[in-house]
């Protein structure tokens, strides 16, 4: 639920928007993901507003023919709405998980400064941020433990003086990870909510690989299993920030490694 205030007016590709409309149009995303639908009361609740305050709003986006809207129905967003509220979200859950997870701030603080920042930060400095992601998940030179290390250097003064020791530290790691067994691969649908692979290869031999190559799942770049529905089926996965449902027979033509 958000409280917060609104914003001065800003441009998200070809349509102007002021904060709020895009803050109805996050909900209406998240409540379709959850739902199919959103319901005016839904949306109210989610925003925590008066309904005819959304009723006002939801006219307006309507109009711009960013939401299929009419009164007491039930409200989707329409093909350039999700196009819209897609890099909303994005935004958004970029800024916090990089908060709360690579800096260890609490969570609502972050929830909050995400939402500000969001409103002027580029998209350029938003897809390095899942670069550097990325590369903590994968470079061994870093990982968890080096995170764990970061953050314990941010509350404890004294970790500041014990470089040496965390040198050590790193060598016994690698050498760990080196007498460990090679690396496993595995097809998308094969690892569990919240694991993440390496995609290694994408099977273009039949129109379901196709077509997840054609959605942006290429070799080098990571994907995270969110959910899985009844039977495997679907896989809901996030790239570069963005989520996707994917159908079972598209997530078997994914190959990847565990970082």
């Amino acid at each position: 639920m958000k409280d917060f205030p609104d914003e001065d007016k800003l441009t998200t590709g070809e349509t102007s928007l002021n904060a709020r409309m895009e803050d109805y149009l996050e909900a209406i995303y998240h409540l379709e993901r959850e739902n199919q639908v959103a319901r005016v009361k839904d949306i109210a609740g989610y925003l925590n507003l008066h309904k005819s305050t959304v009723s006002g709003a939801l006219k307006t986006l309507a109009e711009r023919r960013l939401i299929n809207y009419t009164p007491y129905g039930l409200i989707t967003l329409t093909p350039e709405g999700i196009i819209l509220a897609k890099g909303v979200v994005r935004c958004h859950e970029v800024l916090q998980g990089f908060f709360v997870k690579i800096l260890g701030i609490d969570q609502k603080i972050a929830e909050e400064a995400a939402y500000l920042m969001e409103r002027a930060i580029p998209g350029v400095i938003v897809d390095r941020l899942i670069q550097f992601g990325e590369f903590l998940d994968i470079c061994p030179r870093s990982g968890r433990e080096w995170l764990q290390d970061f953050q314990r250097f941010c509350q404890d003064a004294a970790q500041r003086r014990q470089c040496e020791q965390c040198i050590f530290q790193c060598l016994e790691n690698f050498e760990e990870r080196q007498q460990q067994e090679k690396p496993r691969t595995l097809l998308l649908h094969e690892l569990k909510p919240g694991e993440k692979g390496i995609i290694l290869s994408v099977d273009t031999s039949s129109s379901p690989g196709q077509r997840v190559q054609e959605l942006g799942f290429i070799p080098g770049i990571v994907a995270e299993v969110e959910r899985l529905g009844p039977y495997g089926d679907p896989v809901e996965v996030k790239v570069l920030g963005y989520h996707f449902s994917l159908r079972r027979e598209e997530a078997v033509a994914i190959t990847v490694e565990l970082p």
